[in-house]
């Protein structure tokens, strides 16, 4: 019979034992080997049964058993010393509150993102996005930056992926039990559930309690909508991780930045946590964030919506994840009027602000969508990509937004990501590491960085490292024929077919991983291009190659689904099933086995369509060695020390042929470089010792660059502390003071412009200068109503192509000479270097200038020599050639 209810009894602890309370609600234990260990001597079988969830074995233990627990003496000194060891990293001083400009940093930094992957015990993640604001939660937390993670609850998750008997992915949608998850409901003063509603179109309402996640030092906040109070469609607003339809999205998107903005208020009001000086908005499905904030502004100080919109950006962060428009939320424009018009949120702002923000007003864009990256970038003084090639693209796929300006100049910057290296870092790794340079320093390397460190693993004999590799890939040959055996049980085969799993995979072949989300572009199947030679590859009878693949394909992509079924119905063959697997439901649980156990990781999507792509970080955290395109992240730290880059083919080329250039290039560099390296034994010692030496460099190169311990502190010094000087700057005389000030120039700028550049050259024949010399430059402008000291005049000189473009180019402050005249003119005046060789070129450009903008490109706005102006016959304008 099925229950008509269902709820969670939980155990009494005996007092004794009560800490173990403690730390299974705390996620430290899911990146801290020793609170792992303690839990699994609470019941061994009972850990693996409950997938190494502390939340459920406690769950599940017996009362005899924690009674014996409970007179342990043994067990309650290891007890009190993991106690001990959480108070100590919850509370003590780590390296945000011993920074030397701590009193620069903010109180406070509010993190939003749709998903978290903090562990597989906690299945609110999809991918990539999710995993990397995991492991930014847990990095901060080591680091002791004090952050407020947002998110939503959704009570199915994304979901359980298992294959048909033809290979076709099948979703199933488990329902979760807050009470059965590291979870705390937070509580009112009075111990009602705390709350915050939204106001639906219709007089209809939103609410949602307000879950919290300790994670570490940083508490996660995750909003609930399956609430009683609530009716049918609203109780579902929460209930998938990017399901349902256009209303659906935005109501989540709402849910997540208005009700998230207002969950973070209650939190801090409930515990005295600090309030967040800055918001940082993790791709632009939190971006109403900034509307909230407005809101509030207008609403507590009167502020008006043009000022409470500088104080909201001044204090805001926005980072981009996508490569591609086709990446980025939009909304139907009378969809979102409907929400946040008459009887919907936000009353009192103006809804044509609201819509404005979100209007795609550059060529191409659609005015009849709302945009939700493009409302992320206007409510946030300072942007990101998350690698330098990701940066240079945002800034190109945006750049409308900045008419007048070249993409180089366009303001969003780039801090790469990073991965949480004490989360995927295999322990046996850790042990390694710990024997050669003590355990403390081993910890603090993986968490914190520093290259001194991570020098000593030079160090580890030849013999430790392949013996590590080899134990590493036979502990993923045991795992891959545990789930692929499960796997072909779900899709009907009797366990009597299934004897030939035994001999899946082997220990002593070199073994390829490929596991992502399967859209189009990460090409999941171009290993599978030419089928036959990828046969020959894999049976090769000296130098045989094996390969584990893992993914998922959206639910509402059939396209990406059929991929997966070509990949399957490859690796079903009986003549390569022992070479090549693909194991179904990839998350965090399958992806902290599959990295270590890895020889090499492989990644081909197009380029540069890849943000960043950190799978490719984890593997090489445990020592195996990139096989991938240059994009993202590989794009930037690639070197043959540590890896392959994979050639692609020229922009432009047609789609099968680049497939066809790109697979042939993969074929050739497994066959002539990455299998014969793996295998030459050539040294006395029987050992890969090039191979081994790879290992070796892509652990002291790489390692202290992609942890997530680096990407946090380049947030914390390059985006967050400047963001919280703005915002401690912006109070409410200068908020008005500087929308007032734009305003002015906006009405203004028709009327700058540059009216005439003259330059004075040192001898200059007709077109050619001297290495050396020096250009005085003399320029006439037209600032109409503004005065010199808002703008700035600046010449722009560097390298020409041969469409006399400048590349690289550096800019030059000119200063007032002279004005205004008669007309309201002024003459600026400054010296130009001539200090590289070859085909040199400048310009002239006039800017906004203010002390609390954070980039002179702020407005948008900028004036330069019109096409067909000229300079005085002094010497040139435009280009000139040194020798």
């Amino acid at each position: 019979m099925k229950a008509i209810r269902r709820f969670t009894v939980r155990p009494v602890l005996p007092p004794p034992l009560l800490p173990l309370a403690d730390l299974a609600r705390n996620l430290r234990w899911s990146w801290h080997t020793e609170t792992r260990e303690l839990f699994q001597s609470v019941d061994p079988e009972g850990w693996q049964a409950a997938s190494g969830d502390p939340v459920r074995l406690l769950g599940s233990v017996s009362a005899a058993r924690l009674d014996a627990l409970a007179s342990d003496r043994r067990f309650l000194r290891r007890l009190a010393v993991a106690a001990a060891d959480l108070d100590d990293y919850v509370h003590g001083a780590r390296w945000y509150q011993t920074h030397e400009d701590v009193a620069d940093l903010p109180a406070a930094i509010a993190y939003f993102s749709p998903e978290f992957g903090i562990t597989a015990a906690l299945p609110q993640y999809s991918g990539g996005l999710g995993i990397l604001a995991g492991d930014h939660l847990k990095a901060a937390s080591d680091l002791g930056a004090p952050l407020i993670g947002v998110g939503l609850l959704y009570r199915h998750g994304y979901f359980r992926q298992s294959l048909s008997r033809d290979g076709w992915q099948q979703e199933h949608y488990p329902v979760l039990d807050p009470n059965e998850l590291p979870l705390s409901l937070l509580r009112d003063a009075d111990g009602a559930p705390a709350r915050v509603t939204l106001s639906l179109p219709g007089g209809r309402a939103l609410h949602a309690h307000i879950w919290q996640a300790r994670v570490g030092r940083v508490p996660l906040l995750l909003l609930d909508s399956d609430v009683e109070d609530n009716d049918a469609g609203a109780r579902e607003v929460t209930d998938r991780l990017y399901g349902g339809g256009s209303d659906h999205r935005l109501l989540q998107e709402m849910l997540l930045g208005i009700g998230g903005v207002r969950a973070v208020r209650t939190y801090c009001a409930l515990t005295g946590h600090p309030e967040p000086e800055v918001f940082h908005t993790n791709e632009g499905h939190a971006g109403f964030l900034g509307l909230e904030r407005i809101r509030e502004l207008d609403g507590a100080q009167d502020l008006g919506f043009d000022a409470a919109l500088e104080a909201v950006r001044a204090g805001t962060v926005f980072t981009t994840h996508t490569p591609v428009p086709a990446g980025i939320d939009r909304f139907d424009r009378a969809l979102v009027a409907r929400h946040f018009g008459p009887g919907g949120e936000l009353d009192g702002v103006p809804l044509d602000r609201i819509l404005e923000l979100g209007a795609e007003t550059y060529p191409g864009g659609d005015p009849g969508v709302f945009n939700m990256a493009v409302m992320g970038l206007r409510l946030a003084q300072r942007a990101n990509g998350v690698s330098t090639l990701h940066g240079a693209v945002s800034r190109g796929m945006f750049a409308g937004l900045w008419p007048g300006f070249d993409p180089a100049d366009v303001p969003i910057t780039s801090v790469t990501n990073g991965v949480h290296a004490p989360t995927w870092v295999a322990p046996e790794v850790v042990r390694l590491g710990a024997r050669q340079i003590g355990a403390g320093r081993t910890e603090d390397a993986l968490s914190v960085g520093g290259s001194q460190r991570w020098d000593a693993v030079a160090d580890i004999p030849d013999q430790d490292i392949w013996e590590l590799r080899r134990g590493l890939r036979e502990q993923l040959v045991l795992e891959v024929r545990e789930r692929l055996r499960a796997s072909w049980r779900q899709r009907g085969a009797a366990e009597a077919e299934l004897g030939w799993v035994d001999s899946v995979l082997d220990p002593d072949v070199l073994t390829i991983g490929f596991a992502r989300r399967v859209p189009s572009y990460k090409r999941l199947t171009l290993m599978l291009r030419d089928p036959e030679r990828l046969r020959r590859l894999l049976l090769d009878p000296e130098r045989p190659v094996q390969i584990v693949v893992a993914g998922k394909a959206h639910p509402a992509d059939d396209g990406g689904k059929r991929l997966v079924q070509e990949l399957v119905r490859f690796s079903d063959d009986p003549r390569v099933r022992h070479r090549i697997v693909f194991l179904p439901d990839y998350g965090m649980g399958m992806a902290q086995k599959l990295y270590p156990g890895c020889d090499v990781w492989l990644n081909n999507p197009l380029r540069p369509l890849e943000a960043c792509g950190t799978s490719g970080m984890k593997a090489a955290l445990n020592g195996c060695l990139n096989l991938s395109v240059l994009d993202g992240w590989w794009d930037e730290w690639f070197e043959p020390d540590f890896g392959w880059a994979i050639p692609t083919a020229d922009v432009g080329t047609d789609e099968d042929r680049r497939d066809d250039l790109e697979a042939k290039a993969l074929y050739e560099l497994v066959e002539q470089r990455v299998a014969p390296r793996f295998y030459d034994r050539a040294d006395r010692s029987g050992l890969p010792v090039r191979w081994i030496e790879m290992v070796r460099r892509t652990l002291v190169s790489l390692g202290p660059k992609v942890l997530a311990g680096r990407m946090v502190r380049e947030y914390v010094e390059r985006l967050y502390a400047p963001a919280a000087r703005a915002h401690r700057a912006m109070n409410q005389d200068a908020a008005r003071d500087l929308a007032w000030w734009k305003g002015r120039v906006r009405a203004a700028w028709p009327q700058v412009a540059v009216e005439h550049v003259e330059a004075q050259a040192a001898a200059p024949v007709g077109g050619t200068a001297e290495l050396g010399a020096t250009l005085t430059l003399r320029v006439r402008v037209a600032l109409d109503a503004l005065a010199p000291e808002d703008v700035e005049v600046q010449a722009v000189a560097g390298r020409v192509d041969p469409q006399d473009v400048i590349r690289d180019g550096r800019a030059f402050p000119l200063k007032p000479a002279g004005g205004p005249d008669l007309e309201g003119r002024w003459v600026y005046e400054g010296p130009l270097a001539l200090d590289r060789t070859g085909a040199f070129g400048y310009t002239v450009r006039i800017l906004p200038s203010h002390p609390l903008l954070a980039s002179p490109a702020e407005l948008g706005l900028v004036a330069a020599p019109a096409d067909g102006d000229t300079a005085g016959e002094t010497g040139p304008q435009g280009g000139v050639i040194l020798r």
